[in-house]
């Protein structure tokens, strides 16, 4: 996974390595000398995971990702369904990889038209006394991720075509996307 850090992440990064430099100070100034390595301990911790939930913040404000014309295309001869469209980094800030993420849901059980039995998904404990997986189970919802850009510069825009098995049972259904941008 590419990861790229803006100058933003370098100047939280270092006001919290600031923050635990001075404490680790502090705590040598200590009297009581028992206390000084759960004091650093505990500043290692917290830093650490001030660190990590800083990192996914800015993420989340510097690195903006648009899609623009998504438009899907269901191919009956091979069972594939195509999506295509175009992602655009609408931020100041290059990102290093754009996730695309569909989700399908089959609304059939709506219509009628799937059995009752088919939503009951087997526990690995069960198949192991069964001797086999239930070969009647057929999900109703299937999720796919694909990486469809890599190191997109401010304001850059990139074409994608994503495909993948279309299952044929599915009737009437619903398609949810989504964007990560990383």
């Amino acid at each position: 996974m590419i990861t790229l850090f803006n100058y933003w992440h370098f100047i939280i990064l270092g006001i919290i390595f600031l923050i635990f430099v001075l404490t680790i100070i502090i705590a040598y100034k200590q009297e009581n000398r028992k206390l000084i390595k759960s004091i650093i301990f505990s500043t290692f911790l917290i830093s650490v995971l001030m660190s990590g939930f800083t990192i996914v913040v800015v993420d989340k404000y510097t690195k903006i990702v648009k899609l623009y014309k998504l438009k899907n295309k269901r191919l009956l001869s091979i069972e594939k369904i195509i999506y295509s469209g175009i992602v655009k980094n609408e931020g100041n800030h290059e990102i290093g990889e754009v996730v695309f993420e569909i989700k399908l849901v089959n609304k059939g059980h709506v219509t009628g038209n799937v059995k009752a039995g088919s939503f009951f998904k087997p526990s690995g404990f069960s198949d192991f006394f069964s001797g086999s997986a239930n070969r009647n189970y057929k999900p109703q919802q299937i999720t796919k991720e694909f990486v469809v850009a890599r190191n997109l510069k401010p304001g850059e825009a990139k074409a994608f075509r994503v495909y993948f098995d279309y299952p044929p049972y599915f009737r009437s259904v619903s398609q949810y996307s989504k964007l990560y941008a990383h």
